[in-house]
């Protein structure tokens, strides 16, 4: 209930609090009947709790919408204002500068434009100036006071939406797509909307802080546990790595983490010892010939992750997570694929979105299709999210659908 308002629908807004509230009142009802049934207590006024909510529901909707329709006076006056700047000088920026111009209730302005192609410097749009190109940018959102970006690029200028991104990332400006950009997310990020122009939300804080801690505490419970739990099956499949084939028992190997940060991943060795020494390194394939006689029983089973839970509870890595790539790769990867490096902003996870809906990276394709799931789990992240992708990861290991590596 308490995300950003911006250009929200009064309707949705009440529906949302309808859920809301039911939900929570629900909760109660249930923990007193629990209650009373466990201490023998009959009572024909529990039905007051219902009543109780419907006034709480109507009081709550009331009060929104005064506050609301308070909030919007104000802006319209002139009050609480925020400056907006357009990157693109196209029809689609004037068709967001006039929808603004329409709606004064949006509580925007705009302050100015900032061009792609440098011969539209200089040029105005209802009396708005073109200030400058791209390399300015920040300095155009500071010297305006602006706290609105609206991106609104033409399709063959896409690549540079990264480099905007990552100029205003965490310097609390409000960012906004016009759609189309977004292709590589083909259509499944959340939207907001101005009044009819659908706009992509991008925003600094991935997940509230509340569920950031929660994900955290989650992880160290979680891989502890399990860590605890399979201690006598580890020693057993430490027992036949050794037997198997020459080398350790665990594989060791450089990866990228949050923030580019580089750390060691452990897993139990798959593989036959310096399986990469005459090949360099190179992605695994579904029917690995490195891949040693225990390597293909634990690989279909996943259990050859189970070390990975150690970085889990270093901190290095979550439960769910973009799964962390080596910096080789990362390098090769993000001049081939603008977008990403928008992976290491989050840490990097055991499974992951990408994990159970695609299969092993054999091709620069197939990154680019995990890359287009990556980016969805970072846009839409939360614990709901990720307790969806921990129970198909638990199908995909009973019935061997989906890889990861």
């Amino acid at each position: 209930m308490y995300r950003t308002w911006f250009a929200s629908s009064r309707f949705d807004e009440i529906s949302t609090l309808f859920k809301a509230t039911f939900i929570g009142i629900f909760i109660v009802f249930s923990v007193i009947f629990i209650s009373d049934f466990l201490e023998g207590v009959e009572s024909p006024n529990r039905i007051l709790i219902f009543i109780y909510w419907f006034f709480i529901f109507l009081s709550t909707a009331l009060g929104r919408l005064f506050i609301r329709s308070f909030q919007r006076n104000l802006l319209i006056k002139g009050i609480g204002r925020r400056g907006a700047v357009i990157v693109g000088y196209n029809e689609k920026a004037f068709e967001v500068h006039n929808q603004i111009l329409e709606h004064p209730a949006l509580g925007l302005d705009v302050v100015g434009y900032v061009a792609v192609n440098q011969e539209n410097i200089g040029k105005n749009y209802k009396g708005i100036q073109v200030h400058g190109s791209l390399t300015q940018l920040v300095e155009i959102i500071h010297s305006n006071k602006a706290a609105e970006v609206v991106i609104a690029l033409e399709r063959e200028d896409h690549d540079l939406l990264v480099e905007v991104i990552s100029k205003i990332e965490g310097k609390g400006i409000g960012l906004k797509i016009v759609p189309d950009l977004y292709e590589i997310l083909s259509g499944q990020a959340r939207t907001s909307q101005l009044y009819g122009i659908p706009l992509i939300d991008i925003m600094p804080e991935l997940m509230p802080e509340w569920e950031k801690k929660l994900k955290r505490i989650s992880d160290i419970v979680i891989s502890f546990i399990i860590l605890i739990i399979t201690l006598p099956l580890n020693i057993i499949i430490s027992i036949l790595i050794k037997i198997d084939s020459r080398g350790p028992v665990f594989f060791k190997q450089d990866r990228i983490g949050m923030n580019n940060k580089e750390f060691k991943i452990y897993k139990f060795r798959s593989m036959y010892e310096d399986a990469e020494k005459n090949t360099g390194p190179v992605w695994s394939t579904k029917d690995d010939p490195r891949v040693t006689r225990i390597g293909k029983f634990m690989r279909q089973l996943r259990i050859d992750e189970i070390p990975q839970f150690y970085n889990v509870l270093k901190g290095e890595m979550s439960l769910v997570g973009p799964r962390p790539e080596r910096p080789y790769f990362v390098e090769m990867l993000s001049e081939q694929l603008p977008y990403y490096k928008r992976r290491l902003k989050v840490r990097p996870g055991i499974t992951g979105w990408a994990q159970v809906k695609h299969k092993y990276d054999e091709s620069i394709e197939d990154v680019k299709v995990k890359l287009r799931y990556d980016l969805f789990y970072i846009e839409n992240m939360s614990l709901r999210m990720d307790i969806k992708i921990l129970a198909r990861t638990v199908l995909v290991v009973l019935f061997g659908k989906g890889h990861y590596r």
